[in-house]
């Protein structure tokens, strides 16, 4: 079982349909007792990252993300889900992140529309694989709403697996050992978003089978 983490931020199901899509036994769980033994974990999230992250710790379900990470869990954050393993937010000053990941979240630079809500093409880190983007064009497109992005510090930064260009050069995509994270919204971003389910799912032991 995949575990999608619902601590009452926003419409998650789309996350653990897309995942059911892929073939998937994803389940949305609201405690940690019910994430005990999943074979992955998803933290969705969207809307601000101070409420997601108050909320993520009123629900307990802080500790099923930090457990996941320090056990070998696959572990996948998606947009606020993804900024939230960070330190802090510029968005949130005060608010704490899980901080399983180096450095701050930030607002966007340059003279661009915020949010951006659009579709965007993904450059890839030169020097480092993907296992999530295993298999796809070299720039593949993906959907984003954000206003806010991770800034990685110190050894955090070879994480870095994937930017995209929006007034700048933005963290779009990370990968450490077990811990996956997101900029994008995979659930929303067509063949390409299910393939990188795919692949998390492949890393949690399921072997992907899509779903007509």
């Amino acid at each position: 079982m995949i575990a999608v983490l619902d601590y009452g931020i926003g419409n998650l199901r789309s996350a653990q349909k897309a995942l059911l899509h892929v073939g998937a036994d994803a389940q949305l769980v609201t405690s940690a007792a019910e994430a005990v033994g999943a074979a992955g974990v998803v933290l969705p999230g969207v809307g601000n990252f101070g409420a997601c992250a108050v909320a993520l710790r009123e629900s307990g379900l802080d500790r099923t993300v930090l457990d996941a990470v320090a056990a070998g869990t696959p572990m996948l954050g998606v947009c606020i889900g993804f900024q939230l393993l960070f330190a802090d937010s510029e968005e949130s000053p005060g608010v704490a992140g899980l901080g399983v990941f180096d450095g701050t979240v930030a607002r966007l630079a340059g003279a661009e529309k915020l949010p951006q809500m659009q579709w965007n093409a993904l450059d890839r880190v030169p020097g480092r694989d993907s296992a999530l983007l295993a298999g796809l064009e070299e720039h593949p497109w993906f959907y984003f709403v954000h206003s806010y992005a991770p800034v990685p510090t110190g050894p955090s930064r070879a994480a870095v697996v994937a930017t995209c260009d929006y007034g700048g050069v933005v963290t779009a995509m990370v990968e450490r050992d077990n811990c996956f994270g997101t900029q994008f919204h995979p659930e929303k971003s067509g063949k390409s978003g299910l393939a990188v389910l795919a692949a998390f799912a492949a890393r949690c032991g399921v072997v992907p089978t899509m779903r007509t």
